[in-house]
């Protein structure tokens, strides 16, 4: 159970509640997604079949993790975002004479969230004997940022080779104002794809829902025949990989 619920492993793991911002151990996570899958499946078998019944409850594990990549990679956009000015921060801190942690926890202190609590738990870390470079690479890691990740790497150099900081890093901020240029139209143009792909995912199930509110014993041969339950699996299958197949196609890296 421990295994199943910890920090590295299970569906609900500490990093990513954390990373979806969301305040919950993942013991407490997973008692309340299984109490919202238990009542999602005996509402819909209740007003519909059971075998709605019975695929909104199996659905609502796979809508809560989704749900929570969809908020880890919305908290991870607002981190991007709000990066250009984070950088001018650190810079005005450092020309003014201020070393690296305390301009990165003013930077803190004057950000908004996601930005004021990563930058925030940097400097707690290395408070409590973590690394500086160490911290600002787990930053980067848990926000999946490689603008971040140069900010790290610029810090690290001169740490080791001494030179002017906040020239450096507005030579970095000049790179990311234009890598977020190129992610702007990078996201307009696979806008289409996106959209293609959720309407093609949500539409098996939609459609199964209406033909079961329409026509509730229509679909029982899916729980009550052993071919049945075969259809009912391949088709999982194959749902899951068209999904799997869809994402990497929209997903795109640069």
């Amino acid at each position: 159970m421990g295994g199943f619920l910890g920090k590295s492993g299970g569906p609900y793991n500490q990093d990513l509640l954390y990373n979806a911002g969301v305040k919950l151990t993942p013991a407490e996570f997973s008692v309340l997604v299984a109490t919202a899958a238990f009542l999602v499946g005996l509402l819909g078998g209740l007003l519909s079949s059971p075998l709605i019944g019975t695929m909104l409850a199996l659905a609502t594990p796979l809508g809560a993790r989704m749900v929570l990549a969809f908020r880890r990679d919305k908290r991870r956009g607002q981190f991007d975002a709000q990066l250009s000015g984070t950088i001018q921060v650190l810079i005005g801190g450092l020309r003014v004479g201020h070393s690296v942690m305390r301009t990165i926890e003013a930077a803190a202190h004057e950000s908004d969230a996601p930005t004021s609590e990563e930058l925030n738990r940097i400097v707690n870390e290395t408070r409590i004997g973590k690394d500086a470079r160490e911290a600002i690479e787990d930053a980067a890691n848990r926000m999946d940022s490689e603008d971040f990740r140069w900010i790290g790497q610029a810090i690290q150099i001169n740490r080791e080779v001494g030179g002017d900081l906040a020239e450096v890093l507005e030579q970095v901020a000049g790179t990311i104002r234009e890598r977020s240029e190129i992610k702007g139209h990078v996201r307009s143009l696979s806008a289409e794809g996106k959209m293609s792909a959720y309407i093609l995912m949500a539409l098996p199930v939609g459609v199964a829902m209406f033909v079961s509110m329409i026509n509730p014993g229509y679909l029982n041969v899916f729980v009550e025949k052993p071919i049945g339950h075969v259809m009912m699996v391949v088709s999982i299958l194959m749902f899951a990989i068209g999904g799997f197949w869809m994402s990497r196609i929209i997903k795109i890296k640069f």
